[in-house]
C-alpha cells in the first residue's frame, strides 16, 4: 500500500515539475519576444545604486518582520527564540530558489519544529494561518487599490473571487474559534474534549489557542508591515532603474507576481516572475511612453529587479542553512524523506498560497 502511495506521490511530482519547467520556459520566451537588449543594457548602466540599496533593505525586513510574526502566531505553544524563527524563514527562501515546487515552507517548519520541540502539525497549523492573514491583506489591498486605480476588467474579477474566498474562509476559522470557546468554557476544567477525532481535535484546539492568544493580534499587525516593507522595496527598485510610477503601480505588480509564483514553477520562479512583472507593469504601459518599447522596459525591469532581489537571499539563505546545521544534501534528503502527512498538509498549504 505504502509502495503505491509513493508511486503516486512521485507520478504527482514529476507532473508539477513537467509544468513547472514548461511554463517557465512558455513565461521566458513570451518576456523576451521583440525584446531590445541593446535598450535594455543602456538602462540598467543608468541604474541609481543607492536605490537599490534601499530596495533591499526593505525586501530583507520583510522577511524578518515575517520571522517575528512567525514567532508570535508559535507563542501559545513554547517560547521560540526570534534567531531561529528567522533563520528558518532565510532557510526556507534558500530552498525555494534551488530546488522547484517550494519545498522550504516544509523546511522551515522542520528546522523550527525540531529547535523548539513543537509538533510539526502545529508549526504547520501556524503557517495556515499565516496565509489565511496574507489572503485576507491581500484581498483588502486590492480591493483599496482597485477604487484608487482603473484595472482592466480582468483584474477586478480576480478581486472580487478573492474577496468571497476570503470572506468564507475567515467566517469558517472564526466560526471554529467561537465554536470551541463555548465548548471548552462548559467542560470541566481539566477535561479532554470528546466530541472530536483525536487528530482533527488537535489540529482545530491548535487554530484555537492561536485565534485565542493575545500575541495574535501582534502577529496581524506584523502582517501589515510585511507586505509594505516588500512593496516600497519594489518602488524603490523602480526608481532605481528609472521607472517613475506611482506608489499604487508596486503595490498592484507586486500583488500579480505574488499571484503568478504561486503556481508550480521552476526553482527561484525564474520565468514565471518575469512574465508576472512584465504584466502588472503592462496595466501601468502609459507611463513609459508613447511608443511600442514599453515592453522592453519592463521586461528590463524585471529581470533587474529579480537579480537585485534574489542574490541578497540567496546569501543570506545560504547562511541561515548552514547555521541551521544543514548542507544542500542533506536539506535534500531531508524534504523529501519527511512523513507522508506532511506533504499533504504542504500541498495544502501551496493550494492556500495561490490566492496570496
Amino acid at each position: 500500500m505504502n509502495g503505491n502511495t509513493d508511486i503516486v506521490s512521485n507520478s504527482r511530482t514529476r507532473i508539477l515539475l513537467i509544468l513547472g519547467y514548461g511554463l517557465a520556459v512558455v513565461c521566458l520566451v513570451w518576456v523576451l519576444h521583440d525584446f531590445h537588449l541593446v535598450q535594455a543594457m543602456r538602462q540598467i548602466a543608468n541604474v541609481d545604486w543607492r536605490w537599490v540599496l534601499v530596495g533591499v533593505s526593505f525586501d530583507v525586513l520583510s522577511y524578518v518582520i515575517q520571522g517575528i510574526r512567525w514567532k508570535w502566531l508559535l507563542t501559545p505553544f513554547g517560547r521560540v527564540k526570534l534567531t531561529h524563527s528567522i533563520r528558518a524563514v532565510y532557510a526556507g527562501l534558500f530552498a525555494n530558489l534551488v530546488f522547484p515546487l517550494r519545498p522550504g515552507e516544509l523546511l522551515r517548519s522542520y528546522l523550527v519544529s525540531d529547535s523548539e520541540d513543537i509538533g510539526l502539525g502545529k508549526v504547520l497549523g501556524s503557517m495556515g494561518v499565516e496565509r489565511l492573514v496574507d489572503l485576507v491583506i491581500a484581498t483588502a489591498a486590492l480591493a483599496i487599490v482597485s477604487l484608487m486605480v482603473d484595472l482592466p476588467r480582468k483584474f477586478e474579477r480576480v478581486a472580487y473571487i478573492l474577496a468571497i474566498v476570503a470572506l468564507v474562509l475567515l467566517s469558517i476559522v472564526v466560526a471554529i474559534i467561537y465554536y470551541l470557546e463555548l465548548k471548552l468554557s462548559k467542560a470541566p476544567e481539566g477535561a479532554k474534549p470528546p466530541w472530536l477525532p483525536g487528530r482533527l481535535m488537535g489540529a482545530l484546539m491548535g487554530l484555537h489557542a492561536m485565534g485565542t492568544a493575545p500575541s495574535f493580534y501582534l502577529a496581524v499587525l506584523g502582517s501589515i508591515f510585511m507586505p509594505l516593507s516588500q512593496v516600497m522595496g519594489l518602488w524603490a527598485m523602480m526608481r532605481a532603474y528609472g521607472l517613475h510610477l506611482p506608489f499604487m503601480a508596486a503595490v498592484v505588480v507586486l500583488l500579480i507576481i505574488n499571484l503568478g509564483v504561486s503556481l508550480p514553477n521552476a526553482p527561484a520562479n525564474v520565468g514565471s516572475y518575469q512574465f508576472f512583472c512584465v504584466l502588472g507593469c503592462g496595466v501601468f504601459w502609459w507611463y513609459f511612453g508613447t511608443d511600442d518599447t514599453w515592453k522592453t522596459t519592463a521586461a528590463g525591469f524585471s529581470f533587474f529587479a529579480f537579480l537585485a532581489l534574489t542574490v541578497p537571499f540567496a546569501l543570506l539563505g545560504f547562511l541561515a542553512l548552514l547555521r541551521s546545521g544543514l548542507s544542500l544534501k542533506s536539506m535534500r534528503e531531508r524534504v523529501k524523506h519527511l512523513p507522508s502527512e506532511t506533504r499533504s498538509a504542504q500541498s495544502l498549504i501551496r493550494q492556500t498560497r495561490s490566492f496570496t
